[in-house]
């Protein structure tokens, strides 16, 4: 069903992040609103699956949850948000390779195959809902359920407030004597919300404060191997690692004997590493943030997700604790004061100025720590074991901003795993695996020793004219 065979429903304001998802709108091909833009999340699930339960209880989600049913209209004016009515949510169910039971790691790595082959594949945002799933069954007791919904009507953390919610409804029609779900708290609301006088009010200093904050800053960008005018072909690929347990427990060994938490010390980390690369003491690392400041909308579905600009001076840091102070300090000034990155950009309009030059690209670094996440919780029938631990790289993945990512997350089995998602048309493999194993190494060596002198910056691959 299309948006066209829908009755059209009365419009609401778009959210700051849906208007900023606007300003870089490419059309439905590419971009924020094409079909690739998308987040793809997997769960192993133990039990005997109903079919058509899990068809009934996936609708009763698109029903409770509005962004699921919600699209942009950008060809108006003003642009506005239109909320339809709920259709079913096309399920597939697939039989899996027939793997021995006791073989998990070849059942794990089917599963993460099915997920690459779906991070593949495309999600039109004109149909509705914005949701997907595919059920991959290994046997009548053992599944992967996937779930692929457009980014622009989630982010990482709605994912799993949709499972947590589709979890508890399956178990209801399955007569699980579960309390009913509370009422979820609307997207729209949150952006009727962002034009309020308390949000306003609360917004007025933090823009002081980034204005002070990032005076004369540049955002973090990166060298790349091809220029944009060389290779305009937009695409994604994603390079996966994992570094076990070991550097793990001294990332967080060093966080709790620090005050700190693993993303400080992750970040200042990649702070040393790219001051290695690139000679820079003032370092400015855009970072994702989950957007959701406000605890009433921590059960929404929705695209809450922001970019904050950490910016961290570097002068006079004799060692890895100095770095690690400075960084702390940065962290907490940014998160008490966050607010959408377009109104940030409103403060330090010349913040990006790096980003556009052909020849660079950003690079926005991100320690995904997600709430709800499963981790074997039964929920009436069945129970959830979410799909974290990732080996499998893949050519064409979900859509990033232009550029890279670099996502890191310590994985339920406690080790600590990673992502690298990247402009294919901009890098070569080869850079990515070079630029991950370089920050490893860093990493290793400066957890180990963070007393030890800092040796000066090593010599950097020549750039364009980064101003």
């Amino acid at each position: 069903m299309t948006v066209a065979d829908l009755a059209p429903a009365e419009g609401f304001p778009l959210a700051v992040q849906q208007e900023f998802l606007c300003l870089w709108d490419k059309g439905d091909d590419m971009g924020p609103f094409g079909p690739r833009f998308h987040i793809v999340d997997g769960w192993r699930v133990a039990g005997r699956i109903d079919t058509a339960l899990l068809q009934a209880a996936l609708d009763d989600v698109v029903v409770r949850h509005e962004a699921l049913r919600t699209t942009v209209v950008r060809d108006a004016e003003p642009r506005h948000q239109r909320i339809l009515a709920p259709a079913p949510v096309p399920l597939e169910v697939r039989e899996l390779p027939a793997t021995d039971p006791a073989d998990e790691e070849g059942r794990h790595l089917a599963g993460e195959e099915l997920l690459n082959e779906l991070a593949a594949d495309t999600i039109g945002v004109r149909r509705m809902p914005l949701l997907r799933a595919v059920l991959g069954r290994f046997d009548d007791e053992d599944a992967v359920l996937a779930l692929i919904a457009h980014h622009t009507a989630v982010d990482a953390w709605s994912m799993q407030v949709i499972l947590r919610d589709l979890a508890a409804l399956y178990a209801r029609r399955a007569g699980a004597d579960l309390p009913p779900l509370a009422p979820a708290p609307q997207y729209r609301e949150y952006a009727h919300w962002q034009r309020s006088d308390e949000a306003r009010e609360a917004e007025r200093s933090a823009r002081a404060f980034w204005r002070t904050r990032l005076d004369g800053a540049r955002a973090l960008a990166l060298p790349t191997d091809r220029t944009r005018s060389e290779a305009p072909d937009f695409s994604t690929s994603w390079h996966r690692f994992g570094w076990g347990t070991r550097l793990r427990e001294q990332v967080t060994t060093l966080a709790a004997g620090t005050r700190s938490s693993a993303f400080i010390v992750l970040l200042a980390a990649f702070n040393v590493f790219l001051n290695r690369q690139t000679g820079d003491t003032d370092v400015v690392v855009p970072t994702f943030t989950p957007g959701r400041g406000q605890a009433r909308f921590q059960d929404a579905v929705g695209s809450f997700f922001n970019f904050l600009p950490l910016r961290t001076d570097l002068t006079g840091c004799a060692t890895f604790h100095d770095v690690l102070a400075r960084t702390r300090e940065s962290c907490l000034d940014a998160y008490t004061r966050e607010i959408p990155l377009a109104h940030v950009l409103d403060e330090a309009p010349e913040l990006m100025a790096r980003v556009g030059v052909d020849g660079l690209a950003s690079c926005v670094f991100q320690v995904i720590q997600t709430p709800f996440t499963m981790a074997g919780e039964r929920i009436g029938p069945l129970a959830y074991r979410a799909v974290r631990r990732k080996v499998l790289s893949q050519s064409v993945g979900s859509d990033i901003p232009d550029g890279t990512l670099l996502c890191l997350e310590v994985s339920p089995t406690g080790e600590l795993i990673g992502e690298l998602g990247f402009s294919s048309n901009l890098y070569d493999e080869s850079t990515v695996r070079r630029l991950v194993a370089g920050f490893r190494d860093v990493l290793s060596e400066l957890v180990s020793a963070p007393g030890a002198p800092l040796p000066a910056p090593t010599d950097f691959p020549s750039a364009p004219n980064q101003e």
